[in-house]
Order: structure tokens, then sequence, then C-alpha cells
């Protein structure tokens, strides 16, 4: 049986005078590319400057979503209705989206950051404000969600195609919810044991929780956070593994 998986990574998230991942040698390794809108970390340049990266590498581009907070980076959870939320989105998508008509190119995809991603995981009012978000700025675009979680079903029932997501350098839940960045070893920074993981994830579809357990999942994309130390040398390893295993690294899109 041929194998595929997509491998994407939230980029685009310097700001200013502030440099954050090592963008450039990531995305010789990846297939979809989350730039940061502004909100919670990018700026109109890094924008730009992210999507003539990604094109020059062949990488699909998505927009990348989150709640209005810099100081946070996105990851404190905010008391936003769900139509704030909507609005947040439109925005958000709207301005990566025009840059990308400026460069010649279309989004491929949409992703949810932080904060924003796990409350639409599990709140179904935040993940059907999301979906309607994305299905008003362009309906061809796919939603990227957790496994298993309420934004896929809000996705799908506003007509948006999703696509379920595992993250390589996160720990689970029993459950098969993400464990909380509060928590210890919720960041797995050991590159050979991501890649096993991420491995059994895309071969067996399962992974080991938090507390030994195993969780059944299917995902037809990989997440690995830019911003983790390291991501460059992480996405080359994943990607060879990969290549061992004869899985084709595809953008969900083509």
């Amino acid at each position: 049986m041929n194998m595929r998986i997509d491998l994407n990574c939230d980029m685009g998230e310097s700001f200013g005078a502030y440099t954050i991942g090592n963008d450039e040698a990531v995305m010789r390794s990846i297939t979809s590319a989350n730039i940061a809108c502004g909100f919670h970390a990018g700026d109109p340049s890094v924008i730009r400057k992210t999507i003539r990266l990604a094109l020059a590498s062949n990488v699909a581009i998505g927009a990348h979503p989150g709640f209005p907070d810099l100081v946070g980076y996105g990851r404190r959870e905010m008391k936003a209705t769900p139509a704030q939320v909507e609005d947040f989105v439109i925005y958000q998508v709207s301005a990566v989206a025009g840059v990308a008509v400026a460069e010649g190119t279309q989004l491929q995809h949409v992703k949810p950051h932080g904060a924003l991603y796990n409350l639409a995981a599990r709140d179904t009012t935040i993940a059907a404000a999301i979906a309607r978000g994305v299905a008003a700025v362009d309906r061809s675009l796919i939603l990227f969600g957790l496994v298993g979680s309420e934004i896929l079903a809000a996705g799908r029932e506003v007509g948006l195609r999703v696509a379920a997501e595992a993250f390589a350098d996160r720990a689970y839940e029993p459950n098969g919810s993400l464990a909380s960045r509060q928590k210890a070893n919720s960041v797995i920074h050991e590159p050979d044991l991501v890649v096993s993981r991420v491995l059994q994830m895309v071969i067996d579809g399962t992974v080991e929780a938090i507390d030994g357990s195993t969780v059944t999942l299917s995902a037809e994309t990989i997440c690995v956070h830019g911003d983790t130390p390291g991501a460059e040398k992480l996405t080359e390893k994943l990607k060879a593994g990969f290549e061992m295993k004869d899985v084709e690294l595809r953008a969900i899109g083509q």
C-alpha cells in the first residue's frame, strides 16, 4: 500500500526586529507552511517574505490565524464571542490570502493557532465560528484540525474539506487531546523519539499517550512547531525517516 503524508509547520512568526524560528532551513523539508497572520505573530513584511520563501521551496501556503495576543504568542485563551472569533478569522485569512494573490499564488489551507486551535478542538460554537469564517473567505480552502476534534466536524458541516492533524513534537493525553504545555514533558525535544513516534502515527495509526496508554489516530497531516529549538534538524530527520519507510511527502491539496 502506498502511504503519503503532509508535513506542515507553523512559520512566519517573526515580528519587527524579533526573529523566531529558522524558516528558510525548515522550509526545505516540509510540504505545507502555516503562516502567522499578524495577530499572535508575524507582520506584513514577514508574511510576504514567508510566502516568497514557500514559493521558492515549492511548499503549499496556509493561513495560521490566532487570538489577538502578541504578548502571549497566541497561547493564552481569551474570552471572545463566536461572532468575534468569526471576524478574527475572516480578517486574518483575508490578509494572508491578499498577500498571496499579490505574489501570484493562493492559499491551500487554514489552521488555527495555539489557544484558538485548542479551544476549537472541544468547543462546538467556537469551532463553528472558525469554519464559517474560513468558508466566508474561500470555500476551496482546506481546514486543518486535531484528529477527532470539533473543528473537523464544523468544517464538514459548512461544506469545507478538512484535514485531520497530528503533532510530531507534542505529547498526547489518553483521550487524544494534546497535553497542556504547562505539564512536564508535554513538548518532545529528542529528534529520534519524535521520528519514531511520527512513523508509528503514520504507519500504525497509533501513538503512546503521556500516561503510557495507546491512542488510536488517523492523520492526514503532521505538524512540527517552527519555534521549537532545533526544528530545522527535526524536519530533516522526519523527511529522511519517511523516505526510509517509503512514505511519500506531499502537500495535502496535491
